[in-house]
């Protein structure tokens, strides 16, 4: 692999080999200083050739069964990600690759049109941002997530939306008439409220004041809006977990959700890495817990468990935030979901019958 790196506004300090290559890199030290702070790198668009844009899962432990990645791989470079390790399919690192090396359809919304057309679709809310962020950086140039919206707000389709990005403003215009028939819920994720840990964490996300006032602006608008404070990180950010939450309600969020930090595969490297690069007096502590919550692994990827961690120190975790969020009237983090599907208008393609009661 690639050696540590600090490259200007990215997360990741390595750049692991895709786990499917058939050769591996390793770092040697030839007693060279190395730059601490070695230039930005920038970002490169390729195009998605995967024949399908409606992904389904049956995991007992999400409340969704459908949700669209208008884009692999994430600019904002948030080092806990769990998607990084999705790039190794691809022949490319989870690592900085994951930030940099971005792919995106240019026909996904007449995909999905095409998808929502099928006689035998039956609809229910569509997640837009399960893996990475539908309103990262290079949508603001793309407009491929607006799109997919247009689309979803012609047809009457219920959608829920999740991002740390401040860019979903920009579509109020779609947002608020879907949420006056019900078909809108967003959730905006909220990690720490320390803009310094903020920026190494997640480089290139919105400030953790910008997002809260995205909520403000989201409710003020009337479209439901709801906080996910995730991933907690124990020994890192959950001593912010209870004035998130207390932030969050005052800008008028109507729920809120928290899910433990998940190390799948590649990302547990990259994390540990990133510890010892940026907090190094913390690291051991900071990984000892989630050993704790974890079985004594770093990762556990068992339904039931994978979300919420188990042992005292998950459980404490799990107090704190029910307890924070029933004072707060925020324990309602189901209602998100559970959007409007009966207003539901098949799209009707050139050449394609039409409905009879349209």
């Amino acid at each position: 692999m690639t050696g540590p790196t600090k490259p200007a506004g990215r997360g990741a300090t390595l750049n692991p080999d895709s786990r499917y290559s058939a050769e591996r890199r390793e770092a040697e030290d030839d007693g060279w200083p190395v730059d601490d702070e070695l230039p930005p790198l920038r970002t490169q668009l390729g195009v998605d050739t995967s024949r399908t844009l409606i992904s389904y899962n049956q995991s007992p432990d999400i409340p969704f069964d459908r949700s669209i990645n208008p884009f692999r791989g994430c600019e904002h470079g948030c080092i806990y990600c769990y998607a990084r390790p999705t790039h190794a399919w691809l022949g490319l690192s989870p690592g900085l690759d994951f930030e940099t090396r971005l792919f995106w359809k240019p026909d996904a919304a007449r995909q999905l049109e095409h998808a929502l057309a099928a006689w035998s679709y039956r609809p229910a809310t569509l997640v837009l941002g399960a893996n990475t962020d539908p309103y990262q950086p290079i949508e603001r140039r793309l407009g491929l997530t607006r799109s997919l919206l247009r689309v979803l707000h012609d047809c009457r389709h219920p959608v829920a939306i999740t991002t740390k990005s401040a860019l979903v403003l920009r579509d109020l215009d779609l947002l608020v008439p879907m949420a006056e028939l019900g078909l809108v819920s967003v959730q905006i994720s909220v990690t720490t409220l320390d803009p310094h840990l903020s920026r190494r964490l997640e480089p290139r996300a919105a400030s953790p004041v910008r997002r809260l006032e995205v909520v403000r602006t989201l409710a003020q608008a009337g479209v439901p809006v709801g906080v996910l404070v995730s991933p907690l990180i124990p020994g890192l950010t959950d001593a912010d977990l209870e004035r998130i939450l207390e932030r969050a309600a005052a800008a008028g969020a109507s729920r809120a959700g928290c899910l433990l930090i998940r190390l799948p595969r590649e990302v547990a490297e990259l994390f540990d890495a990133w510890l010892r690069a940026h907090v190094p007096d913390r690291a051991e502590h900071v990984l000892s817990l989630i050993r704790q919550c974890r079985g004594g692994r770093l990762n556990d990827p068992e339904f039931g468990s994978r979300m919420t961690g188990r042992g005292p120190v998950a459980e404490l975790l799990a107090q704190r935030f029910r307890l924070t969020a029933r004072r707060l009237g925020l324990d309602r983090h189901d209602i998100g979901w559970d959007l409007d599907a009966s207003r539901f208008r098949r799209p009707q393609l050139p050449g394609s019958q039409l409905d009879l009661f349209d």
